[in-house]
Order: C-alpha cells, then structure tokens, then sequence
C-alpha cells in the first residue's frame, strides 16, 4: 500500500507548478504595473508642469542661473582652498625635511635643472667666443 501511496503522490507532484514557474509571470506582472503606473504619472506631471514652466521660465532662468554661479564659486573656492592648504602643509613637510609623498621626483627635477643650466653654461663659454670671433669677421670696424 505505501509504494500506492508514493505513486499517487508522484502523479501530484508533477501537477504542481515550480516556484519559478510562478514567480517568473508574478515578476513581470508586477514590473510591468510598475511601468505603466509611472509613465502615467509622467504624462500627468508633463500636462501639468510645462504650462507652468513656460510662464514662469522668464523668472526660473535668471534664478536658475544666479544659483548654478552662486554654488560653482562656493565649490571652487572650497576646492582651491583645499589645494592651498595641502600644498602648503606639503610644501612644509618637505623643507623640513619629511619627505611628504612625491618628493623624490621634486629632487629628481630639481637635479635636472641645475644639470642642465650648468650644460647650458659651459656650452655658452665654449661656443660664446666662437660666435664673438665670428661677429668681428662680419663686422671689422665694430
């Protein structure tokens, strides 16, 4: 009698509709509701709102405008503030010697520099009377 019982129980089952069977058409309907409700609350709020917009943008555009300046200069004057004052505490911790984070590379630049202008000079001693001489030839009586 209990392999009966397991038979009829498998013929149920078969009946029985999975869970994504039932959730995959709930997910759509209630997605779909969704949707539907929002775009028609969007062509309300368009019926409603552009007349308005229109008649009043001689007002919202001056205002909209004074606020965007109005809220860039704040942010960019907090933002170069901030840059001010990073730089200087970087600036301080490198001249008192406690290598902040990039100081290697402002040495190594500095290296450079100097390297070059000393190239630079010693070129200009040995080419200068060169082009000095040159410049007597070209003009004898100067």
């Amino acid at each position: 009698m209990g392999e009966r019982y397991q038979g009829i129980m498998n013929k149920i089952l078969d009946y029985v509709p999975k869970t994504d069977q039932i959730l995959s058409p709930a997910a759509l309907v209630i997605s779909g509701t969704i949707i539907l409700l929002m775009t028609g609350f969007t062509a309300i709020v368009v019926v409603v709102l552009v007349p308005v917009l229109i008649l009043l943008s001689p007002l919202l555009i001056p205002i909209g405008a004074l606020l965007f300046v109005t809220v860039a200069g704040l942010f960019s004057v907090g933002f170069l503030g901030l840059v001010a004052f990073f730089g200087v505490s970087w600036l301080y911790n490198y001249v008192n010697g406690r290598k902040p984070l990039g100081s290697d590379q402002v040495d190594y630049a500095c290296k450079r520099v100097v390297d070059t202008a000393s190239h630079v000079k010693g070129y200009a001693w040995e080419y200068g009377g060169y082009l000095h001489g040159k410049l007597r030839e070209a003009a004898p009586g100067a």
